[in-house]
């Protein structure tokens, strides 16, 4: 099938839930590929964002059906926590080469460690799990898996003045070790996951799941975007590329055409959305974001340094399916400013559906809204 730029961005914001249409935050669809957490809010904004009401700041958590993990890219992500066996399965190292670059390792380096990086990886995760018995801050856990794990996979740190097991390294074994954060601690507690399961070896299957989950979201993708997006190889992705996908030519992004593709249950969806009609502060982690085709998202390239900067990511100013400017909080005693850099002047109409969006991101960090200004 052929389909256009509006129509992929007018399915995603249907398909993410962006008209509020959901009743609770377990139902989120964003929820089946997780929500990048930042600063104790991003993920609070980015269910804000798709709930009619504000989430409790108690939304995840020990007690909680969501749960807080390292795990898509070494990120900080809220998931369910009855999907966390499975995304650990998913996202298991499914070759050498793959656990490599999960390490965040060279074939070089793994070769003069003489230890496969597979086996790195079996290794990471065992002293995880025996290190986190209780609820531990990450630095005790650090201490305690870099006495058990062979020399050769520590690294030398300026900081600390000595060689420990690497971040990568911990958090890329995290999940597999059955283990989850407490949220609002810094550095993070970990503890472990009631009933979990320590994962032993990779699952094409629930990794087959997750990009179909991937493509249902932010689809239509091809298994490079996908691929970006799980920071894994191409090629291992591809062997869990579902095979009942449909092809979709896609107009007017970049070149004049490119081939990519949908699951099948979203054709539907994807030939008749909705026209966009809505107003949002997205968070700068939100999933709409986090596409790898960032030219469909914004097709004005000379803006993409100011939306993705390397450090200090702004949120995003959506208006009916347009990225219309950026936005950044500024908090001081107890009160909240939201500061606009909009890319072209708001119509007032637009403007005071800013004004009431600026009001529940005040409500998620609780804080009062003191105004919301130009830069």
């Amino acid at each position: 099938m052929k389909t256009s730029r509006e129509q992929i961005v007018a399915y995603r914001i249907e398909a993410q839930q962006l008209y509020r249409t959901a009743k609770q935050i377990r139902s989120l669809a964003v929820l089946d590929i997780g929500v990048q957490e930042s600063a104790g809010e991003q993920a609070r904004l980015a269910f804000d964002a798709r709930l009619p009401n504000t989430p409790s700041p108690a939304a995840f958590g020990p007690d909680a059906s969501l749960a807080l993990v390292w795990s898509l890219r070494g990120a900080p992500y809220v998931h369910r926590r009855a999907d966390l066996d499975d995304l650990a399965a998913a996202l298991y190292p499914l070759s050498e080469t793959d656990a490599a670059q999960r390490l965040n390792e060279t074939g070089p380096s793994v070769q003069r460690a003489g230890i496969a990086a597979l086996d790195q990886f079996t290794i990471a995760v065992d002293a995880m799990r025996d290190a986190v018995r209780k609820p531990t801050a990450k630095g005790a856990v650090s201490t305690a898996v870099s006495k058990a794990v062979p020399k050769v996979m520590l690294r030398n740190c300026r900081a600390c003045k000595t060689s420990h097991i690497s971040d990568s390294a911990m958090r890329a074994s995290f999940l597999a070790a059955g283990l989850e954060m407490q949220p609002d601690t810094s550095p993070p507690v970990m503890f472990r996951r009631k009933g979990a399961r320590v994962t032993t070896k990779p699952n094409a299957r629930a990794l087959g799941k997750l990009v179909r989950a991937y493509l249902t979201l932010l689809g239509p993708a091809t298994p490079v975007q996908a691929a970006g997006y799980l920071e894994a190889r191409r090629a291992d992705v591809e062997q869990a590329w579902p095979d009942d996908l449909v092809e979709v030519q896609v107009d007017g992004v970049g070149r004049a055409s490119s081939k990519a593709w949908l699951p099948p249950e979203a054709v539907d969806a994807l030939e008749s959305p909705p026209e966009p009609d809505l107003v949002r502060l997205l968070g700068a982690f939100d999933p709409y974001l986090q596409a790898r085709d960032r030219d469909l998202i914004v097709p004005d390239t000379s803006v993409h340094k100011a939306m993705w900067p390397v450090l200090g990511r702004p949120g995003a100013v959506f208006v009916d399916g347009e990225v219309a400017g950026t936005w950044r909080p500024k908090a001081s005693g107890g009160k909240l400013t939201i500061v606009l850099d909009e890319f072209a002047p708001l119509p007032p109409p637009v403007r005071e559906r800013v004004d009431a969006e600026a009001e529940r991101v005040a409500a998620v960090r609780g804080l009062r809204l003191a105004a919301v200004t130009g830069p």
